[in-house]
């Protein structure tokens, strides 16, 4: 039902009166909820009272999104009496409760929350709130609002701290959601330095809210001077894993002992931070690097139990950012692996050819994605694309040793494409690990009157596009078959297609079009659209430029992409 606010297409119900459209109410907003707790229907008076369009709305989590505790920190979930009607049924109602708007600033709500039945037999919740007065000043007038914190509170952050910087292995969204957390519940500046690969320090963040904004001072980040071995000052403690320390700009108001020292007179002077508290980054291998949080706007200084909330979570996001590097390192080798198993492409005269391989966005591990070409003993081209089933070290292995295999048969004589793959496939299933993949084996040769001609077979794979210089375009779906290694018996078949002059073929791999939440055929039409609309690109970009366009963002999988553009005619 993810229609904009006022579609009459929209219908669901509540108390078992049905409505064609979610009513504007003249004082409060309303918006409903599925079952997942996602909006699926706002009012233009929700809109006006949060500062956030429909298309803002539409579709996000609307506890992430919306509710915030009174410091403006995230709300853990088991402390959302909102989400009560979600999973228990019944009417709730409440006061107190804090939204973010869109500008960031905070906003009092009373509520009311009450089930209804969407579309489709669903189930979801009408949600009805509007504003209150409030007494509290916003996060960023408060004075000291970290020293008011309860130990209930200071839980509930450390809590969700762990949660938020454990739910994912990207360092840059890690370092975003530190500073989300601790800004502006404990301070109004975060500054975060990094040790990196190298042995060196870059200063990674430096962030400013105020006013209801979340800035980034980029003029402040970049390299930093390395770190001394025997220097007292706060930062190079930290950096060297001591303990935590409380800072003011009088600290650093003597002769600076060394070039961060002196990067740090510059902070302080850039930033107008009066007090500040900096803790080591710790991670399960050693220091990460050190959290600097600072307070220019608000009044209050920093004490020694904001000391120890600030190291307890610089400890957390030590571990999610230590976890994050090691990722991304098992990635960079995984991706080099991948890239150094798959061939380089001959030089054919007269023939454009290009490759791209694009690794699985969310994986750490290799995966079974080849593309290959070579010249065969009668001149022929043979263009191969294929996909060995699986994402590890197993299907690195079991697609190297296809490949070669394939290389190797297709090589010792001149048998159609049909029988080559027949006997790989027999190879295929007496491997000592179990493997199976598919794969596209193409004869590409010159016809006597100078054109091009392609003799293809198909092993469960899925089928070449060729995409003509008008723009015209077809898939290739003939001579399909079982994919290699089933152990099943079988007669494959060849197909042979002319190629019109300046046409390109595209063999791509299945990570390419399919989607969790689209259909195989909706995949396929997508990329004939986008590859139609390039028939003239140069095949050198081709390839890169369909897989950022046509790639489904929610498929994670590598993909294997062959482009081969055919000459005009001599």
């Amino acid at each position: 039902m993810n229609v904009p606010a006022g579609d009459t297409g929209a219908s669901w119900t509540v108390d078992g009166t049905r409505l064609t459209r979610l009513p504007d109410l003249s004082d409060a907003g309303a918006y409903v909820v599925d079952d997942s707790g996602r909006i699926v229907e706002v009012t233009a008076q929700t809109e006006r009272l949060l500062g956030r369009p429909a298309a803002e709305l539409l579709g996000r989590d609307a506890h992430d999104l919306l509710h915030r505790g009174k410091y403006g920190e995230p709300m853990p979930r088991s402390r959302c009496t909102m989400r009560q009607p979600l999973i228990v049924g019944g009417t709730a109602q409440g006061e107190g409760d804090w939204f973010e708007r869109g500008d960031g600033q905070l906003m009092r709500i009373s509520w009311m929350v009450t089930p209804c039945r969407l579309e489709e037999g669903r189930t979801g919740a009408l949600v009805l709130f509007h504003e209150t007065p409030s007494s509290t000043p916003p996060p960023h007038e408060a004075d000291g609002a970290a020293a008011s914190m309860s130990q209930l509170d200071r839980l509930a952050l450390l809590a969700e701290t762990t949660t938020t910087l454990t739910s994912s292995l990207d360092v840059d969204e890690t370092l975003r959601q530190l500073v989300r957390l601790v800004l502006p519940l404990l301070a109004d500046w975060a500054v975060i330095d990094l040790l990196t690969e190298e042995g060196g320090v870059s200063r990674a963040a430096v962030a400013h809210y105020k006013g209801g904004l979340l800035t980034y001072r980029d003029d402040l980040e970049g390299p930093m001077p390395p770190v001394p071995e025997e220097s007292p000052m706060p930062l190079s403690r930290a950096l060297r894993g001591v303990t935590a320390t409380l800072v003011s700009p009088e600290t650093y108001q003597g002769p600076p002992d060394s070039g961060i020292a002196v990067a740090q007179q510059e902070l302080f002077r850039e930033t107008g931070m009066h007090s500040a508290c900096i803790a080591p980054i710790r991670g399960v291998r050693g220091v990460v690097g050190a959290l600097t949080l600072g307070r220019s706007g608000q009044p209050a200084k920093f004490t020694t139990a904001d000391l120890l909330l600030v190291e307890d979570i610089a400890r957390r996001a030590g571990l999610a950012l230590d976890n994050a590097r090691l990722y991304e390192r098992q990635r960079r080798v995984a991706e080099t692996m991948q890239r150094h198993l798959l061939p380089l492409l001959p030089s054919v005269p007269g023939l454009q050819m290009s490759a791209s391989y694009r690794p699985a966005p969310h994986a750490s591990q290799v995966g079974g994605d080849w593309y290959d070409s070579f010249v065969l003993p009668d001149g022929a081209t043979a263009l191969v694309i294929g996909d060995v089933i699986g994402h590890d070290l197993d299907a690195a292995a079991g697609m190297a040793q296809v490949c070669n295999m394939l290389r190797a048969y297709a090589g010792a004589g001149q048998d159609p494409p049909s029988v080559v793959v027949d006997r790989l496939d027999q190879a295929v299933a007496r491997m000592a690990q179990t493997t199976m993949a598919t794969a596209v084996l193409a004869r590409l040769e010159r016809r006597d009157d100078g054109g091009w001609r392609l003799c293809w077979t198909n092993a469960g794979h899925p089928p070449p596009l060729l995409v003509e210089r008008d723009g015209r375009t077809r898939f290739l779906e003939e001579a399909q078959d079982l994919l290699l290694g089933t152990g099943i018996p079988t007669v494959r078949a060849d197909a042979v297609a002319d190629l019109p002059p300046l046409s390109t073929l595209v063999l791509y791999t299945d990570g390419l079009i399919e989607s969790p939440t689209r259909t195989l055929d909706e995949g396929m039409a997508r990329l004939s659209r986008y590859a139609a609309s390039m028939a003239h690109r140069p095949v050198a970009s081709l390839g890169d430029v369909l897989i950022d366009r046509v790639r489904p963002a929610d498929n994670d999988d590598d993909v294997a992409l062959l482009s081969v553009r055919i000459p005009d005619h001599p």
